[in-house]
């Protein structure tokens, strides 16, 4: 492939098949409960793009625990990343995060469990100090990511889409969390409002600048039960055919470092609460669309990246590796 992919990444790193198993520890968002504003970032829904298991009434240790069952399906040996996803994990005290992170304890590997790694979802402007010692802590145990959303490299779009922090919010957490040595994925969402074909580019520029380990990339989803979806139904908001997208993420992933491990590419929903785009195209073929179109550029994951020298640190590899 013409693009590093996770796949192969964990397989280097843990000698085995890995899956995620998603988790909603209940936690919320600065810009949902008032502190920095109402309503949450205009795409996401009312579960802040997680499951709402514990809405429904499942319990964290029992959503652990169906989780690791569904995954002991696909054969022994299967690892485990324990993914804590809804909303922003980190916005909470320090004594409930401890909490909440203690479900993954008795499921470790080094336990004879199947959890290799953890993965915390958050918000560049709620991973404070002691989140960030906690996190710390944990990571000299097993791997521990942080996952932050960029989302898009504007600061007017940023406030536009009403998530309420800025890139420098983004690019100081990221040298914080990569300070404490934890591995370090940013989101990006393509085809928001405003943005375009050279927003594209800049949000792959400032991901690949600030040195992230990981990079999640999608295209704009119009989801039910959220802002974005007025807008959509009133017509004042275009979402991207499969070719445009392909088209928009060639140039994002030529600008990303060639050292950066593509954990997704495209963003999938449950079709019951997705509006648009209703596209008739599997991820899969996403992926090959996208290895196509470089190869037909004659080009590849970092062939324009501006800066190769801040990527390192946890889960940074060699540029030798780039095209797995």
């Amino acid at each position: 492939m013409p693009f590093r992919t996770l796949a192969p990444w964990l397989w280097e790193r843990f000698g085995a098949e890995v899956h995620r198993v998603a988790l909603d520890a209940g936690s919320s968002c600065p810009n949902r409960d008032g502190t920095k504003g109402r309503g949450g970032c205009t795409y996401c829904d009312v579960e802040g793009s997680g499951t709402g298991a514990l809405r429904a009434g499942l319990e964290l240790a029992r959503q652990l625990e169906s989780g690791l069952a569904r995954v002991a399906r696909r054969g022994p040996g299967t690892r485990v990343i324990a993914y804590f996803q809804s909303y922003s994990n980190t916005y909470v005290e320090r004594a409930r995060l401890e909490q909440v992170l203690s479900v993954v304890e008795p499921h470790l590997a080094a336990r004879g469990g199947p959890v290799v790694a953890l993965s915390i979802s958050t918000r560049p402007d709620t991973l404070n100090d002691g989140a960030l010692e906690v996190l710390s802590r944990w990571n000299e145990r097993l791997p521990t990511w942080v996952e932050l959303g960029l989302e898009v490299a504007d600061d007017r779009l940023l406030s536009q889409i009403n998530r309420l922090h800025t890139v420098a919010d983004f690019e100081d957490c990221v040298a914080r969390a990569k300070g404490a040595g934890l591995t370090t994925i940013g989101h990006a969402i393509l085809g928001l409002p405003e943005d375009g074909r050279e927003g594209a580019r800049r949000t792959a520029q400032v991901l690949a600048r600030c040195g992230v380990d990981g990079v999640k990339v999608h295209h704009l989803m119009v989801l039910r039960r959220t802002q974005l979806a007025a807008a959509w139904r009133a017509g004042e908001v275009q979402v991207l055919e499969p070719e445009t997208y392909v088209d928009w993420l060639a140039d994002f992933v030529e600008r990303l470092d060639p050292r950066q491990v593509l954990h997704r590419i495209t963003g999938d929903s449950p079709q019951a609460d997705l509006l648009a785009p209703l596209w008739k195209v599997h991820k899969n073929r996403v992926r090959e669309m996208l290895a196509a179109e470089l190869r037909r550029r004659g080009t590849g994951q970092g062939s324009l990246a501006a800066d190769q020298s801040r990527l390192g640190g946890p889960g940074a590899a060699g540029p030798d590796q780039s095209r797995r």
